[in-house]
């Protein structure tokens, strides 16, 4: 068993905050478009679960990945994907690469306030010619004695029109693509920082989403996470826990999706029986259940195999890839059987249907999965040189 007591109560913990401090709001918060970063990170920094892997020296909890995953999993909770996606960016995705390479002062610096929840966190990794592609990134860092200077722009930021700073992913060099470039925090009240515009999504609507440019924006080389020339590598590593928090998190919402349309169609009565009665919907549910429960046990694994020390891009692409999917094939299942009513946003199953379809998207495309699930098995063809 993966979980032990500390672990059921740390979820039962986060699932009393939700209840209490989130699912209230989040109505709310998605008819304007943002929620209040500062505020809701700040609670729960206060409670330790910004930094429940970090290292203790920085103010984290210093626990196994275990714990990450109970707290990814029981996140689920929330009545909407975009708090997840966003807590997911400030605890996986934009500071795993700073806890584990940047300098001490760096991390004093950067990662101990995000971790108390003082200030949000962005990770700057897509580009708007250069999204999966992350080899292809235009944006450069040139170096000017003690400082880069940054120009170039990045898109689809998540918590991009609060955040305090980026963990950004930029060119630094000449050379191969994939050894050219640096991860580099980078205070986003700098001078020369835009924040373009706040983007108009199809789902994920209180999270907030941005466009950022970069013009000659000067920031300290001691701002560099590891060595120069090695940030692609970096977010490769980085992108393990982003794509386990993505697959982690998904699990309870798509369960949530199916308790609500069990109650939904065992009081929605059609023919004289209620729409539950009928064989394929109850099939159907049982076996979407199934599915989740499946993906659960490799989440699982994968996060087992993490904890240990081992490298987990393989089942962490394989993870991600089936939860994209398995979102989407759940929320358009069960949507089906609330009929008209599953088309109206006023139905949790409709906004389900819209957040979901960004896992397949976001954290590396399911085709960029398959390219990497292909090339662990050997099969993934030379591509061809233009």
């Amino acid at each position: 068993m993966i979980y032990q007591e500390e672990h059921l109560e740390l979820q039962r913990s986060v699932k009393k905050f939700i209840e209490s401090e989130i699912n209230p709001h989040v109505d709310a918060w998605e008819e304007a478009g943002i929620f209040p970063a500062h505020e809701v990170f700040g609670k729960m920094g206060k409670q330790g679960w910004l930094g429940i892997n970090k290292p203790e020296s920085a103010g984290g909890l210093g626990l196994d990945y275990t714990y990450q995953l109970a707290f990814a999993e029981a996140v689920g909770e929330i009545r909407c994907g975009s708090l997840p996606m966003a807590i997911g960016v400030q605890t996986d995705m934009a500071t795993p690469a700073l806890a584990a390479h940047g300098s001490d002062e760096l991390k004093a610096e950067f990662l101990a306030p995000a971790i108390a929840g003082e200030q949000v966190a962005c990770i700057g990794v897509s580009e708007p010619g250069a999204g999966s592609d992350v080899a292809s990134i235009r944006t450069t860092a040139k170096r000017d004695g003690d400082d880069y200077i940054i120009n170039g722009g990045k898109m689809w930021i998540t918590n991009g029109t609060q955040a305090d700073w980026m963990c950004m992913l930029a060119t630094t060099g000449d050379g191969s693509p994939y050894k050219n470039k640096s991860l580099i925090v980078v205070p986003l009240k700098s001078k020369g920082v835009t924040v373009a515009r706040k983007l108009d999504k199809l789902g994920m609507r209180s999270s907030d989403t941005a466009q950022l440019f970069f013009e000659d924006v000067r920031v300290p080389v001691r701002n560099r996470i590891g060595e120069e020339g090695m940030g692609f590598i970096l977010q490769m590593l980085q992108f393990q826990e982003e794509r386990l928090w993505g697959a982690a998190s998904a699990l309870r919402g798509m369960e949530i999706g199916i308790e609500d349309t069990i109650a939904y169609t065992r009081e929605r009565k059609t023919f004289g029986q209620s729409v539950l009665d009928n064989q394929v919907v109850h099939f159907r549910l049982a076996e979407l259940q199934t599915e989740i429960e499946l993906l659960r046990s490799l989440v699982y694994r994968a996060a087992m195999e993490y904890r240990d020390g081992n490298d987990v891009t393989r089942l962490a692409s394989m993870a991600k890839l089936k939860a994209g999917r398995l979102m989407r094939e759940v929320a358009d299942g069960c949507l089906q059987y609330w009929g008209g009513m599953g088309f109206m946003n006023e139905t949790p199953i409709s906004r389900m249907y819209r957040d979901g379809r960004l896992a397949s998207i976001g954290g590396g495309a399911d085709e960029i999965m398959l390219g990497i699930i292909s090339k662990f098995m050997g099969i993934l063809p030379e591509r061809r040189k233009s």
